[in-house]
């Protein structure tokens, strides 16, 4: 895959290491060169497409805001979005031709909900998780606890959210967790959210005798690993063969080994859900079985 398509799959925004070990330097490079992803800080990269935003913003004399502001502030989305996300104050209203193929928001902001060009990150974070769907939410929510933003401050979000939507921000902010890896991860996590009587928890490390590993999410309860599989990852044999040895630890030491691709988990959820259940009520009829036995 191209830097792009895989920047893509990272969620929009990835670090310089990230983008190099899924393709190579001087793919990363070229792209960096001909302008089909921009430096968003140091050692940070981001689409191009991002920057749409900020010309769409200049243009409508407004704010970047939701999806796009995210990815201004350097964090991951579940999938980068169609169009740039632009706020306006709710007496502007630019030429049709003007606004073409821009996300038009309308709210009078405050002086502390925008940072130069952008929606603040907290408030960014609040128009994320009150229009998106619950996934949406949960990716930026975890991509912005690991890039920083304080649990507490979160949590102090969703308590004083109020109108629409703010159910919402609550059942986000009460799920987001920093250790999730990515974007896709989180997605995952969302879907398994879903699922009665699955608690899996992302980077739980695996022992017996020996370290067996840290997989994407475990449910310790059931004996269940769930793992986001990328091609990003698995772009050369070595990393293939490593994986390898390592779901195949997971399975001789009794761990179900759950793997999801990138397609299923972003544009199949339903199929995945329903593995994710009937792996529940496996491991749980086994767990009977053996109750009984005993």
């Amino acid at each position: 895959m191209s830097v792009v398509e895989v920047l893509g799959r990272m969620g929009g925004v990835a670090t310089r290491a990230a983008l190099i070990r899924a393709t190579s330097r001087a793919a990363v490079d070229a792209a960096l060169a001909c302008g089909a992803i921009t430096a968003v800080a140091r050692g940070r990269y981001a689409l191009a497409s991002a920057d749409e935003a900020l010309v769409a913003a200049h243009r409508l004399s407004g704010v970047v805001s939701h999806e796009s502001a995210a990815i201004h502030h350097g964090w991951q989305v579940r999938l980068p979005p169609d169009r740039p996300h632009v706020t306006l104050a709710k007496g502007r209203a630019p030429a049709p031709e003007r606004r073409r193929g821009v996300e038009v928001h309308r709210i009078d902001l405050g002086p502390d909900d925008v940072v130069g060009i952008a929606t603040s990150p907290e408030r960014t974070l609040a128009d994320c998780l009150r229009t998106g769907s619950f996934a949406d939410g949960l990716c930026v929510a975890d991509s912005a606890l690991r890039d920083g933003f304080a649990p507490g401050r979160l949590r102090a979000m969703a308590r004083d959210a109020r109108g629409p939507g703010s159910a919402r921000i609550r059942r986000v902010a009460a799920c987001a967790d920093g250790r999730a890896a990515n974007a896709f991860e989180s997605a995952l996590r969302a879907v398994a959210l879903q699922v009665p009587g699955l608690c899996a928890v992302p980077q739980v490390a695996l022992r017996a005798r020996t370290f067996l590993g840290r997989p994407d999410l475990v449910d310790e309860r059931l004996g269940i690993v769930i793992e986001a599989d990328s091609f990003a990852w698995h772009g050369d044999r070595a990393a293939l063969a490593r994986d390898a040895r390592r779901y195949n630890r997971f399975a001789v030491h009794g761990w179900l080994v759950l793997r999801f691709t990138w397609e299923d988990v972003m544009f199949q959820p339903h199929e995945v859900e329903l593995v994710l259940k009937a792996a529940v009520a496996e491991r749980t009829e086994r767990r009977c079985r053996c109750g009984t036995a005993a």
